[in-house]
């Protein structure tokens, strides 16, 4: 498939901090590709070169053939990004908010469509300041949409989110794809990254220390610390109460256990 990214030696300081250091990668065309790594890695600095809302020191940036620094215009009005957080005047309304960004951009996708398929209808007259954190991602990530852009960008998309809204953003995201969107997210959770991703970068330090499948990633770098099983019926509180046992998820029927202590992977019945 063509590339839909191409970044080639990326560098960007800040003062006395390096906080991008000779990045590459590129993102083929209708992949989902994760960035992951702590705070500080550089995660949001080079989400934010390849957006054009950051200018690179040194280095090759290109998406969809654009360089993000020379054609920021053209670019935006190809690209749809969601932000760790969107401000939106308190009182304004759903709708009111949709057709606001609406009118940003030359082209516009079926509104009405994009509405439903997130399931906004029963919303449209709430104002903002009176949305839960859930329903907030589905009307960023509208916004984000609803000009029908080639790629998105998505800014660690469910942080400060409750496992069953976490679950409904993922759905989305991935139906994003299936209707053709390639998607860059950055993302603090590996379990993000398995259900969502076709290939991850995981950054450090300003560097790209590892890109590949999460699969094979995990295989690599969390190989003995995490144990999978279906059960309907799991006690999570009492499997997070085990000596070593990090942090308990259900999703979908398997529960996954991340842990200190557990030195094997399983898939149990």
């Amino acid at each position: 498939m063509p590339n839909s990214i191409l970044v080639e030696g990326l560098h960007k300081r800040y003062k006395n901090h390096h906080a991008v250091r000779g990045v590459s990668f590129h993102v083929e065309q209708g992949e989902i590709f994760g960035i992951v790594g702590p705070n500080g890695a550089g995660k949001t600095t080079t989400i934010e070169i390849m957006e054009g809302l950051r200018k690179r020191d040194s280095g090759l940036v290109q998406v969809l053939g654009l360089d993000p620094d020379k054609e920021p215009l053209e670019l935006r009005q190809r690209i749809g990004v969601q932000f760790q957080s969107t401000s939106i005047q308190e009182r304004m309304k759903v709708k009111e908010a949709i057709s606001l960004f609406s009118s940003f951009y030359r082209k516009r996708c079926n509104i009405d469509k994009i509405v439903k398929e997130l399931g906004l209808n029963e919303v449209l007259n709430k104002q903002f300041k009176d949305l839960s954190g859930g329903w907030k991602q589905r009307l960023t990530l509208a916004m984000a949409v609803i000009h029908d852009p080639e790629v998105v960008f998505l800014d660690e998309p469910s942080t400060g989110l409750d496992p069953r809204a976490r679950r409904e953003l993922w759905d989305l995201i991935l139906q994003l794809r299936e209707d053709g969107k390639t998607i860059v997210l950055t993302t603090h959770y590996m379990e993000e990254a398995e259900r969502l991703c076709d290939r991850v970068a995981m950054f450090n330090h300003g560097k790209v220390i590892a890109l590949d499948s999460p699969k094979r990633l995990v295989t690599r770098f969390a190989a003995g610390h995490h144990l999978s099983f279906q059960s309907e019926t799991a006690d999570k509180a009492l499997i997070q109460m085990l000596p070593g046992v990090e942090r308990v998820e259900r999703q979908d029927g398997t529960v996954h256990v991340r842990s200190r202590a557990v030195r094997c992977c399983l898939a149990a019945r």
